[in-house]
């Protein structure tokens, strides 16, 4: 968690103390809602560049000359919102993968559609038919990535995006 998420954490958990000391329980159980949300949305998305990353790091164990970076705080644009959050940037030769993943953090940012908590984009250079977007979604109450196409995105699908990255 990079230092603003920890600020905003602390003025979350403190605005959700001082609304139960004032008596609005009802102000208080959203914030709360929304500190628990922002926290299944941190957790999918560190799990989709974790996985990423990791699938990555053991080709370059295999001396594939991967490259791997990431950048924070990162903004893009999916659909007509503005998403915050990070950017990991894969590249093998003059091929490379960006994935993008994040939510609306702001009133200006817009509003997420369709019941999604986060939004993420895979991209290859050169090949933009193989794009993914992806929507953060409750399935029976557990998070789950699903391609906005329908289908659900685990990590076989990470491989198989990696694995044309690496194809010639």
């Amino acid at each position: 968690m990079n230092e603003l998420d920890e600020a905003w954490s602390q003025m979350l958990a403190g605005a959700i103390e001082n609304a139960r000391e004032a008596g609005r329980g009802d102000v208080a159980d959203f914030l709360a809602l929304k500190r628990s949300n922002d926290e299944l949305r941190q957790s999918a998305v560190d799990w989709l560049f974790n996985s990423f990353i990791e699938i990555a790091s053991e080709a370059n164990r295999r001396n594939s000359l991967v490259v791997i970076e990431r950048e924070e705080p990162h903004e893009f644009q999916f659909n007509n919102a503005k998403m915050a959050g990070s950017l990991v940037r894969v590249r093998f030769g003059v091929r490379a993968i960006l994935i993008e993943a994040g939510w609306t953090r702001l009133p200006s940012h817009g509003f997420m559609r369709g019941g999604a908590l986060a939004a993420a984009r895979i991209s290859h250079f050169g090949i933009p038919r193989a794009t993914d977007e992806l929507i953060l979604v409750r399935d029976d109450e557990t998070p789950a990535w699903n391609s906005v196409n329908g289908s659900r995105f685990d990590s076989q699908s990470l491989f198989e995006h990696f694995r044309l990255l690496l194809q010639n």
